[in-house]
């Protein structure tokens, strides 16, 4: 009677993966839901001047953003004024025209909001503009901040 119980000696124990594609989307959905996308690192001074009226824009994805002020340099120092658009600076200014042209033809509806900074001399900001215009970016916006009651 020993010979008819014999003890298995070779278990094997597979690893259930059944609901492994279920958790690989939940945590693709988490990471898509809770991701903040970065932007922009501005890298000039753009204290706005003050306004009365303001309209704001609804659609914020139709909008790029031209930044005009003193570079900020190490040790809270600010330099010479500059144009940024985008995270890059833009040292000549006829590089304006072409980086607004591309945007331009990729977005028809574009709108150009400048953000100047209220000390920034008034011929680097025509300047701008006239590029603008070359670049046949029509539709510009100047940035400001509500005045606050007296």
């Amino acid at each position: 009677m020993a010979g008819h119980f014999q003890k298995k000696t070779k278990t094997k124990q597979d690893i259930p993966t059944a609901s492994l594609p279920d958790i690989i989307f939940m945590l693709l959905i988490f990471f898509m839901v809770s991701t903040v996308l970065r932007e922009t690192t501005v890298q000039v001074r753009t204290m706005l001047p003050e306004a009365e009226a303001l309209t704001k824009i609804d659609q914020k994805r139709l909008v790029s953003y031209i930044y005009v002020g003193p570079k900020k340099l190490d040790g809270n120092r600010l330099g010479d004024t500059g144009v940024q658009i985008d995270d890059a600076l833009v040292e000549d200014l006829t590089n304006v025209r072409t980086i607004m042209y591309r945007k331009l033809i990729e977005q028809p509806r574009l709108i150009v909001s400048l953000k100047v900074d209220q000390t920034s001399e008034m011929g680097i900001v025509l300047d701008v503009q006239q590029e603008l215009r070359e670049a046949g970016t029509l539709r510009i916006n100047y940035s400001s901040r509500r005045e606050l009651p007296s």
